[in-house]
């Protein structure tokens, strides 16, 4: 079992920059990849960025390459999502999640993850 919670959503001007959070419990995380989706009103949930168990592997959507860079530190059992010239566009609900199965492989579907935080919404204003 493992519980995520993602935290340092909010409101941000166009050009703007956010990190975001997610905290992991209930088990080692560096024994599971993650990953960053995000789902914006009336739309499906996306892929954002992941990375490995011990981080040496990274892959972000086109949409966001350049500009978001996903990290994680294993012995605070955290991984970070650092947002920079956030666009208008990039608002949405952000959720972290944990795959229990991959491994050095990140994977981009949403099926392929087995644990979901609850969310945290950014809004970019233009």
């Amino acid at each position: 079992q493992v519980q995520l919670v993602e935290s340092g959503g909010g409101l941000v001007q166009a050009g703007g920059s956010l990190r975001l959070s997610c905290a992991a419990s209930g088990r080692t995380s560096s024994s599971y990849a993650m990953g960053w989706f995000r789902q914006a009103p009336g739309k499906e949930r996306e892929f954002v960025a992941a990375i490995s168990r011990s981080g040496g592997t990274t892959y972000y959507a086109d949409s966001v390459k350049g500009r978001f860079t996903i990290s994680r530190d294993n012995a605070k059992n955290t991984v970070y999502l650092q947002m920079n010239s956030l666009k208008s566009e990039d608002t949405a609900v952000y959720y972290c999640a944990a795959d229990l199965t991959s491994g050095v492989v990140v994977r981009t579907t949403v099926r392929a993850y087995d644990y979901w935080g609850q969310g945290t919404q950014v809004t970019v204003s233009s």
